[in-house]
Order: structure tokens, then C-alpha cells, then sequence
């Protein structure tokens, strides 16, 4: 059922979010790792691949759940952006890239994917079923501590 007055947010499936994130880094997809040490993720060649400013029309998946919570599992390279505090934040987004954003479920993040297209974005997407998906898809995680800048916009 869709409403006349609400007009449709767009969604992308996990597997999508994910491998638009790891277009290029040589990230690896397919399975979480498990890691509890906070560490970011480690590309096939062994280095460390981190999202930096110059990946411009690199998709930047923005996490709008609370820290504890991105603490507790979050995807690699993922930037938080907690609901609490968005409206304090949102203009540093940038308007230059594809913005996937997603939260526990998929409701907070399509409040603000919908927020942000009514506010000048225009490639923004809601990451259908948020981390509960993403974690059962068996898509890779971090869990525990942050590493240094990490969760940080490049």
C-alpha cells in the first residue's frame, strides 16, 4: 500500500551496499570476520583500505544508529551519523557521492534518506533491512572497539 502524499524513498539491498562499497578497494564481501579488535578492513593484497576524500562517486554508507550500537556491529568504512545528533552534523555529507544509509531495521535511515533528498541530496538510498540484513546476509562486520578515526568521514 503506498500513500499518494508520500512519495517513495529510494532502497538498496545489502548485497548491493556492500559491493558498491568495495568497488575497487579489494575488500572482501563475503563473510564477516568476526573481529573484535575495532580494526578496519584489510584489502587482498594485505594493506588497509580506508574510504579516503578523493573516492569521489565512491559510495559512502552513512550509519545513523547510536554509538553503542555501531559499536556492537557495524559495517567497513561505514560513517556514523547517529539520529541523536544528525541535524547537527548532516552538512558535512557530501552532495558528490552516492550516500547508502543505514541504521538497525531500516526505519531511522529511511527517515533520514527521505530527509536528505527533501534537503538537496539526490543520490541517496535507504539500505533495505539495515544491519539486521546485512549481518544476516553474512556480509562482513566489526565488532568492539573503534579503531582510530574509524567511523570518522575521510
Amino acid at each position: 500500500m503506498t500513500f499518494n502524499d508520500r512519495p517513495q524513498i529510494p532502497t538498496i539491498d545489502v548485497h548491493e551496499a556492500a559491493m558498491g562499497l568495495t568497488a575497487g578497494t579489494g575488500l572482501r564481501v563475503g563473510a564477516s570476520d568476526g573481529a573484535s579488535d575495532g580494526s578496519r578492513a584489510t584489502a587482498s593484497d594485505g594493506s588497509h583500505a580506508a574510504a579516503s576524500a578523493s573516492d569521489v562517486g565512491m559510495p559512502l554508507l552513512v550509519d545513523v544508529r547510536e554509538r553503542y550500537e555501531f559499536v556492537q556491529v557495524r559495517a567497513p568504512g561505514a560513517v556514523i551519523y547517529p539520529t541523536s545528533s544528525f541535524l547537527l552534523r548532516f552538512e558535512e555529507l557530501p552532495r558528490d557521492r552516492p550516500l547508502h544509509v543505514i541504521c538497525n531495521s531500516g526505519s531511522r535511515s529511511a527517515a533520514v534518506t527521505a530527509w536528505l533528498l527533501r534537503n538537496g541530496w539526490s543520490d541517496v538510498h535507504n539500505v533495505a533491512g539495515g544491519m539486521t540484513a546485512w549481518v544476516r546476509a553474512g556480509l562482513e562486520t566489526r565488532r568492539g572497539p573503534l579503531a582510530p578515526d574509524e567511523g570518522d568521514l575521510p
